[in-house]
């Protein structure tokens, strides 16, 4: 099968396409480097630089590739902070950008497409671990961004039985099991690996955003699911559009507190990273925990590091044979 995978230099994308390659397909990487890295994509993939909100070049990939049998889009701002900030930016690219891919998609006489969605669909969920019947408030321009192409893609199902999944997951962490790929944005605010690089000495400490929250330790809780676990959900997914569309969460289905995330990373390193409280940041729910029953029932999917301390370990792995990225 050959694939067309959008922001294939980024971080989960590059680990997505990785596996893919591991499993024989034919991947074709689209990105314009902005947040993604060169370096990052694998040899055995063919990388064109591009961006999504050119349609003629997007147009181009297609006609270029014609074999192209399906789509993963992974290529977004991806901010929730910065959404809130910026909102026409998220609204305004994420959105066109998307249709941009999909009309050529569609035109193109592709009909398999797997959206990266986001968790962050979920601002105040009513119940936890969160399932796929949960209503949609976003909780953010991003999140509000991820809900249109949503809305999108179901209209194009519809229309022209353009098959799609959409993956909803929650915090992505740790590195590919190789030791090859890894998580490196700039600038940084996942948790983990600004954890990490203290413990590397490229910062004093960690903040806490926040320790009055309604949790065990008043920090907020989040579902951590490693990257390479995502990534075979990505190609069950895709397997499985034959048999109609879908739509995910992903999660490990157990959450852990900021100030669990840090003992752990302490215990890993062996550095005592300090950590400091700082004011909450909008846009940011007490608890965000996924149920992932759907898909293991529906598509046999089974993490295969759950664990938080693995998760920490293949990060820590990553940071520490690459103290500053890819370099590039």
């Amino acid at each position: 099968m050959s694939i067309l995978v959008t922001g294939g230099a980024g971080y989960i994308g590059s680990i997505v396409a990785e596996e893919l390659v591991k499993e024989g397909e034919h991947v074709i990487v689209f990105d314009n480097l902005s947040c993604g890295h060169r370096s990052a994509v694998h040899p055995e993939a063919v990388f064109v630089y591009g961006d999504l909100a050119d349609r003629q070049a997007v147009r181009q990939v297609f006609e270029a590739y014609p074999t192209i049998d399906a789509v993963m889009h992974f290529a977004s701002y991806t901010l929730v902070g910065e959404s809130i900030e910026k909102p026409f930016q998220y609204l305004g690219c994420n959105v066109t950008n998307g249709l941009n891919l999909l009309q050529e998609a569609v035109a193109h006489g592709v009909r398999r497409f797997i959206l990266s969605s986001t968790a962050n669909l979920f601002d105040q969920p009513e119940r936890t671990p969160i399932d796929e019947e949960e209503r949609i408030i976003p909780g953010s321009p991003y999140g509000e961004s991820k809900h249109i192409l949503e809305r999108i893609l179901h209209w194009l199902d519809r229309i022209y039985g353009f098959r799609y999944a959409t993956l909803r997951y929650f915090n992505a962490a740790g590195a590919s099991p190789t030791g090859e790929r890894g998580e490196d944005h700039r600038p940084e605010t996942h948790l983990i690996p600004l954890t990490l690089q203290v413990a590397l000495g490229r910062r004093d400490k960690v903040t806490i955003f926040g320790d009055d929250y309604p949790t065990r330790d008043g920090t907020c809780v989040r579902d951590y699911i490693h990257v390479a676990d995502l990534a075979q959900a990505h190609i069950l997914a895709l397997r499985a559009l034959d048999g109609g569309s879908r739509v995910y969460n992903l999660g490990n289905g157990q959450g852990f507190t900021v100030k669990e995330v840090i003992e752990v990373c302490r215990e890993v390193t062996g550095h005592p990273i300090p950590a400091e409280v700082g004011p909450r940041r909008p846009g940011d729910p007490a608890v965000l925990v996924a149920s992932s029953e759907k898909i293991r029932r529906e598509l046999g999917w089974q993490p295969r590091y759950p664990d938080l301390r693995t998760i920490v370990e293949h990060a820590w792995e990553w940071h520490r044979t690459h103290p500053y990225g890819y370099g590039d």
